[in-house]
């Protein structure tokens, strides 16, 4: 098995790569918890191909794709976007969102090769911050790197979820 980690720009492949990845990973990781015509609104109005063309060529993302055996497993954004944590508000910050793993394709590597890769593309910040829902089943992931869970409880952006923020 090889896993390779690719930033991915809105070329065809590209784009193809992140709207199979993205649907497929956000009906996995919300299904369960949320009806899933509210889990398919918000991957409308979240991953189009519209919106992940826009988020694409933003100069305040960064795109990563993990491959298995050159099939897409899984990605990240990485971004300034997003309410950071207060504790950052003086810091120069970035935030890894969107972190997501096909299911068929945990504990074989892939979760430690795109997190690693994200920590490198993010080494030139003060801080990195992660805003994830309190079941996400990486948040031990997370924390094995380096990442400190904080007190505080909140919602998921725009998702009805209990998250919290993680930083490093």
């Amino acid at each position: 098995m090889k896993i390779i980690i690719k930033f991915t720009i809105a070329t065809e492949e590209g784009l193809a790569a992140l709207l199979t990845l993205t649907h497929a990973i956000a009906i996995e990781k919300f299904s369960k918890h949320l009806e899933l015509s509210f889990v398919e609104k918000y991957i409308h109005e979240n991953f189009s191909d519209s919106n992940l063309v826009e988020e694409l060529n933003s100069m305040s993302n960064q795109w990563l794709i993990a491959y298995v055996d050159n099939i897409p497993a899984g990605f990240v954004q990485i971004t300034s976007k997003g309410v950071r944590p207060s504790s950052l508000d003086r810091k120069r910050a970035i935030r890894i969102a969107n972190f997501g793993i096909l299911k068929k394709y945990f504990n074989l590597g892939v979760e430690e090769a795109l997190l690693e890769k994200s920590l490198s593309v993010c080494r030139p910040y003060e801080a990195v911050w992660i805003h994830e829902y309190i079941q996400n089943p990486f948040i031990g992931l997370f924390e094995s790197k380096g990442f400190v869970k904080q007190s505080e409880i909140n919602q998921l952006d725009e998702l009805p979820l209990n998250a919290v923020y993680l930083i490093a």
